[in-house]
């Protein structure tokens, strides 16, 4: 696993980032817009975290922090690098920088019909709370 790379994305990054979240994500969100990413890496440009190896993109992860909890979104591999330790590093990667910002508890956005990503999750640690559940309303007007 030396040879794989973990950084912050920059603008320069979006279009390749897009384009991966077609082919390694599951689903696609009303936020998967340049736009979308955009505003979210000029508003914190260390939540979107990539990984990188052999000069490609293998996996991405969103490591947001609003003052108050620690949310993860979009931890995606590329098909062709799973199962080698890009997902775990992605998520050591949030951690850090949650416990670094002060951060106490992280969660994670998982889809229901996702098996393969709640499979991930609890190998690194996560587990669903029953008492929760998620609503939500798009606000795109």
């Amino acid at each position: 696993m030396d040879d794989l790379r973990i950084r912050a994305a920059t603008p320069e990054d979006l279009d390749a980032v897009l384009a991966f979240w077609k082919v390694a994500a599951e689903g696609t969100s009303i936020s998967d817009d340049r736009s979308g990413v955009e505003w979210l890496v000029d508003r914190d440009p260390e939540a979107l975290i990539l990984a990188e190896r052999g000069g490609d993109l293998a996996g991405t992860v969103i490591a947001g922090f609003d003052g108050w909890r620690c949310h993860l979104y979009r931890l995606a591999v590329h098909p062709d690098h799973r199962r080698r330790g890009v997902g775990a590093a992605l998520l050591a990667a949030a951690e850090e920088r949650f416990v670094r910002l002060g951060g106490r508890r992280g969660d994670a956005m998982v889809l229901d019909r996702n098996g393969l990503a709640q499979h991930a999750w609890r190998a690194a640690g996560y587990a669903p709370e029953p008492q929760w559940s998620r609503w939500v309303k798009p606000l795109d007007g």
